[in-house]
């Protein structure tokens, strides 16, 4: 089945009612979007696009990024999301391992995005004037014929070696991950709303699914990103609505509320994933914002799909205070319905209750692999079981605690920054000899990233950081450089993040 038949069938149910809002305003309604879909397949034909092809979305969030995704999956094409923030020479190398042939962009990318994309030697279109794609005197493409395990998204996530892996989903994941939506977070009827002031590359795009298939209201805010108070004013202007935010974003929104000196209207679920939420800041959410957080965990090869903490469960907790109330809240909650969750050793033997060892799931949704990876895959999925790489416990009641991450991943603002990828940007600058990056907790982030750098001769942090700019995301960039004579490793010249850690504890205590 191709995922297109939802938007199709949603089309035939619910033609007039509004499928997209940009802003306060209604941008399309179902029969609209379905129409502008079935056209962009039919130009992405014209441009020699054939069925399991890919076709990448480099670009912030608008109104008209969700017809060119549906556009894809209507040609029977992959998805390619690239995240807008990653700077264009990633977002490149993303597109050449993809063998994307055509890559929609902002404007304001497309020139460096080709550059970029001459450096890969890779030969693809880069389109930034998206209005043709829709052209009304276009014919409507019928749906291309695909089967449920075929490709369909592409969710590039960072491993370890430092360069990004392809996460290959299908329309059998996407089905089953909206599934899992519909009963962690809220069931979606005609009307319902989805605000997406996080990107639509990542968690947000997820979210949206199930708000398609129901007949629901996606909306776009005007920022094309997150704003706190355009948020909670575009939730009082929509009514029942629901989004997808990252702790930070919880964070801010509360202040909001308390600024504002009264409760929001108009909101339904506000579902946080993507980084630690610790217990006071939801504790305080709840008091400031009212009873409307679900909690999911999940990673790309398991998306949004390996534990939930829905709403009435938090509710409950909060409001009852059970024996055991604070560690189940301060959890990541328990398996979804649609997979078997196992804390196992290092042999992939599971471990009795309370045990901490490596979280492992399994179930239909696990990706169908990594794209083009196969050894990358064999290690990550072991006889059905998926290693996520985190560490946590399971109590008696199910709940799971994650306890550390063994991939050393850095969440800065409920995004993924791996160690790796900045480390190799700064061993680029001809002055730095050596570096390791490592994460610093922080009450407003999440995390920090610190960078230890061992230099050749005197370079300042300034440098360091214009040159981090020159190959690399802002956002991933090292907001403290900290400058030694020698890292410290071990007898083999590993270098040792648990010292550095320490080391970094011991400065940030000395400076507070």
């Amino acid at each position: 089945m191709n995922i297109a038949h939802c938007l199709q069938r949603a089309a035939q149910r619910c033609g007039p009612l509004t499928a997209i809002g940009y802003g306060t305003e209604v941008w399309c309604n179902y029969s609209q979007f379905a129409a502008m879909a079935a056209r962009g397949a039919t130009w992405l034909r014209q441009q020699g696009v054939q069925p399991g092809e890919r076709v990448a979305l480099f670009m912030h969030n608008r109104p008209d990024y969700l017809p060119l995704l549906w556009a894809v999956w209507w040609a029977g094409a992959v998805a390619v999301p690239i995240n807008a923030k990653l700077h264009p020479k990633e977002a490149a190398w993303i597109a050449a391992h993809s063998g994307s042939r055509v890559i929609f962009a902002d404007d304001e990318d497309g020139e460096s995005l080709q550059s970029a994309l001459r450096e890969e030697a890779h030969d693809a279109t880069v389109e930034a004037r998206i209005e043709h794609v829709f052209d009304e005197a276009l014919p409507e493409a019928a749906v291309a014929e695909r089967a449920e395990s075929d490709a369909a998204w592409l969710f590039y996530t960072s491993g370890t070696t430092g360069r990004p892996k392809g996460v290959e989903l299908g329309a059998r994941q996407l089905r089953w991950q909206s599934m899992g939506l519909f009963t962690a977070v809220q069931a979606v009827e005609p009307g319902e709303v989805a605000l997406h002031p996080a990107p639509l590359s990542h968690g947000s795009g997820m979210l949206h699914l199930p708000y398609v298939m129901y007949g629901g209201v996606n909306v776009v805010p005007q920022s094309h990103g997150f704003d706190a108070e355009e948020c909670l004013a575009l939730a009082a202007h929509w009514r029942r609505a629901s989004f997808f935010a990252a702790p930070t974003m919880v964070k801010r929104l509360v202040q909001a509320v308390k600024s504002a000196g009264q409760r929001p209207r108009g909101l339904a679920t506000i579902c946080y994933g993507g980084g630690p939420m610790y217990l006071a800041d939801l504790e305080e959410a709840l008091d400031v914002i009212g009873p409307h957080f679900a909690q999911i965990y999940g990673q790309g090869e398991c998306p949004m799909m390996i534990t939930a903490l829905p709403r009435q469960m938090i509710n409950h907790l909060y409001e009852a205070r059970p024996e055991g109330w604070r560690e189940h809240l301060a959890s990541v909650g328990v398996a979804q319905a649609m997979v078997e969750v196992s804390v196992r050793d290092s042999r992939g033997r599971p471990l009795a209750v309370g045990e901490m060892g490596e979280v492992c799931v399994r179930g239909d949704v696990l990706m169908n692999g990594y794209w083009r990876q196969p050894k990358a895959t064999a290690a990550a999925i072991v006889d059905g079981w998926l290693n996520t790489g985190d560490v946590g416990r399971l109590d008696a009641f199910g709940f799971l605690t994650l306890l550390d991450r063994s991939k050393d991943l850095i969440i800065s603002g409920g995004t993924n920054i791996y160690p790796r990828e900045v480390e190799e940007a700064l061993l680029t600058h001809e002055d730095v000899a050596e570096a390791a990056v490592i994460g610093r907790p922080d009450a407003e982030w999440g995390e920090q990233v610190v960078a230890y750098v061992v230099v050749r001769r005197d370079v300042t942090e300034t440098s360091l950081d214009a040159h981090c700019l020159g190959c690399i995301a802002r956002f991933k960039r090292p907001k403290h450089y900290r400058f030694v004579a020698e890292l410290p490793k071990n007898n083999y010249g590993k270098v040792l993040k648990t010292t550095l850690r320490e080391w970094d504890s011991r400065i940030t205590t000395c400076i507070t």
